[in-house]
């Protein structure tokens, strides 16, 4: 299964190269703010796509699926599937999918250290591909100019003692794209923007 790995697009998706693939999988923040026309534009575009199957999340961006989650929902086309800390069996691969990230400003889908925990508890031990918007502690996580690692500290120990996915996709962190491989998980930062947000980066492709 070739599946090429998007985020962070925030609007500007049409300014996209994407390569061919069996699966499309988009990270989270689409938008900049969730509203219904960027969310449509987004969904058009996404569903338009010649991927057979077409996979997404929200991000921290994305207001509408944690707002108005029964009018984000109802906007979903047809060949386009939404994860919110859910599952599907694609082809026999396992994705799990979460827009859950921890606390950073008044941003959609926060959650502090007595809450987040339970997200990451019911992925299931059998996940093959997990999707996040951000990134587990200390895996393409630093953040600018600095280099502070900013990623979810119990997210990298659930994927370090429970969970043993093929592949993690990510995004959030804008500067630190790029891939990296640990034993059996590769993990791909698959952000889009810089962390000026300019298009800056590529898909990234992995073949399970």
């Amino acid at each position: 299964m070739k599946i090429v790995c998007i985020s962070d697009t925030h609007n500007r998706h049409d300014e996209l190269r994407l390569p061919p693939g069996d699966v499309l999988i988009h990270a989270g923040d689409y938008s900049m703010q969730g509203h219904v026309a960027e969310t449509e534009a987004f969904l058009t575009w996404f569903a338009a796509q010649p991927h057979r199957h077409k996979v997404f999340i929200a991000g921290n961006h994305d207001f509408i699926f944690e707002k108005r989650w029964k009018k984000a929902r109802g906007m979903v086309p047809d060949g386009v599937i939404y994860l919110e800390d859910e599952g599907i069996t694609l082809d026999g691969v396992r994705f799990w999918g979460s827009p859950v990230t921890p606390n950073f400003f008044n941003w959609a889908f926060n959650h502090g250290p007595a809450t987040i925990g339970g997200y990451w508890d019911v992925i299931p031990d059998d996940t093959d591909v997990l999707i996040t918007h951000g990134p587990a502690y200390g895996v393409l996580d630093k953040v600018l100019p600095y280099g502070q690692e900013v990623g979810c500290p119990k997210l990298r120990a659930i994927l370090d003692t429970r969970l043993h996915p093929q592949l993690h996709v990510f995004g959030h962190v804008h500067e630190s794209y790029g891939q990296v491989v640990d034993g059996t998980l590769t993990s791909v930062n698959a952000s889009f923007l810089d962390h000026l947000y300019h298009p800056a980066n590529v898909p990234v492709v992995v073949t399970l």
